[in-house]
């Protein structure tokens, strides 16, 4: 009962809920105290001990009843098997003299397998398929296209070679038994291929999960198709999470410092040495501050959520975060992205501001002539937008003064290097005056760009 424990641990985090060791270890002891024999408290249990959430309550109790019930078995038809019975009997009424009609001392000389079958015995049949399926390792399977490799394990071990030796040797002396074979053998394995997709469900969510997400993180934002943009908006969610836990904690401990042994020890003499008072180790670090300015115009209209989300994230991660959107004119966010969710922010900055025409040049105008004085030395820009400024006017003489005082220049571009500079693009023009020129085509780029930013901060 244990591996069937970490087997549900397992299947439990698949259907996206965060289970540690901790907990784990926790769950086990409550199942301990509270045994298996009734299935609603031992439901309760796991929901009281694993989930955190209401919506780690509904997946726990979904992936629970998925996990504890098992498929039924499927069987021939009693009537049929009644009819067929009565019809042998009354053609060959002598064939039990013989051993050859379809029960009797026939039945004996068929394997375990057939026998189980002809049985009925739908209690036989659900542990017989439970433990072919852990010597097939059912737990292991990951993927859809590996339904027909684990059926077959499952069928071989439960000895379904001597079973077709049966129905072929029953064919021509007890036609009727062998057909009631055949009946039950095709109902084994419909039972073992429910088996197998429910394994599937359990187990193979999040390989298949992470297997989506990868495909997902290589794709094109600005191609990415209207059935899809819910998942790149989780997987933006996933991606600035991971931000968080990343960068978060190491700032904090950064704060502190490091312990000074030296001083540590000297302002303890008094008391033998032991460590009363202790001395840290503090490193002057300029505070971090982030300017970002995001485009959200009509020609990246498709990808500037995600930006967004990306944006959202650093105000979490970073201190100092002002935020800035920009088509036609330009105008600061910073307090409707710390204030409100992701959707509501983006919503409503969508509305101010969002699917114009895009002037960089007056967009550029309108931060120097309202917040230069945000860029200060400490200060990192980050652009994000394509440099596509519809043939009017870049004031590029704004950027250089933009990158002269602030201590780097970011521009993140969604468009691939191959388009840069033709068009009505500004792209050459502008990455004359930027640190660092990076493409963000898809998720995966986004990260590594903004992971970078923040990493150099720690």
């Amino acid at each position: 009962m244990r591996e069937n424990l970490h087997r549900f641990f397992r299947a439990a985090r698949g259907a996206g809920v965060r289970v540690s060791p901790a907990e784990s270890i926790d769950a086990m002891r409550a199942v301990a105290q509270v045994g298996f024999a009734d299935r609603d408290i031992l439901r309760d249990t796991f929901l009281l001990t694993l989930a955190k959430t209401q919506d780690e309550k509904r997946a726990l109790g979904e992936c629970f009843d998925l996990f504890f019930s098992q498929p039924e078995p499927q069987q021939e038809n009693a009537e049929q098997s009644k009819t067929d019975d009565s019809g042998q009997s009354g053609a060959n009424p002598s064939a039990d003299e013989h051993g050859d009609a379809s029960g009797g001392a026939a039945s004996e000389n068929v394997g375990p397998l057939a026998q189980m079958l002809l049985s009925q015995d739908r209690s036989a049949i659900s542990s017989a398929i439970a433990s072919a399926s852990g010597a097939a390792s059912l737990p292991d399977i990951r993927y859809f296209t590996q339904r027909g490799i684990f059926q077959t394990r499952i069928l071989d071990a439960m000895g379904i070679q001597r079973l077709r030796d049966d129905i072929d040797e029953q064919t021509t002396r007890n036609p009727a038994l062998a057909e009631r074979l055949q009946e039950a053998l095709n109902g084994l394995r419909g039972t073992v291929r429910d088996a197998v997709s429910q394994a599937l469900l359990l187990y193979g969510r999040e390989e298949a999960e992470n297997l989506r997400n990868e495909i997902l993180r290589n794709a094109p934002l600005a191609r990415i198709e209207p059935r899809q943009v819910e998942q790149m908006r989780t997987l933006i969610r996933q991606i600035a999470r991971r931000l968080r836990e990343r960068y978060s904690k190491p700032r904090k401990r950064q704060r502190r410092g490091h312990l000074d042994v030296r001083r540590t020890l000297r302002r303890n003499a008094a008391w033998g040495g032991v460590p009363f008072l202790t001395a840290w180790k503090r490193k002057h670090r300029d505070r971090p501050k982030i300017v970002a300015l995001c485009d959200v115009s009509g020609s990246v209209a498709r990808v500037s959520d995600f930006f967004l989300l990306l944006i959202h994230s650093l105000h979490e991660v970073v201190d100092d975060v002002r935020s800035f959107a920009f088509s036609g004119h330009l105008i600061e966010v910073s307090d409707i992205l710390e204030s409100k969710s992701p959707e509501e922010a983006m919503k409503e900055i969508m509305s101010k501001v969002g699917f114009g025409s895009s002037d960089y040049g007056n967009s550029l105008a309108d931060f120097e002539d309202n917040w230069m004085s945000a860029i200060t030395p400490q200060t990192t820009v980050i652009v994000l937008g394509d440099a596509r400024s519809n043939n009017l006017d870049p004031r590029a003489d704004i950027l250089r003064r933009i990158g002269e005082r602030s201590k780097r220049l970011v521009w993140l571009n969604p468009e691939g290097r191959m388009v840069w500079g033709f068009g009505d693009s500004e792209m050459p023009r502008y990455a004359t005056f930027c640190s660092v020129v990076r493409q963000c085509a898809t998720a995966q780029q986004l990260e590594r760009a903004v992971s970078d930013i923040v990493a150099t901060y720690q």
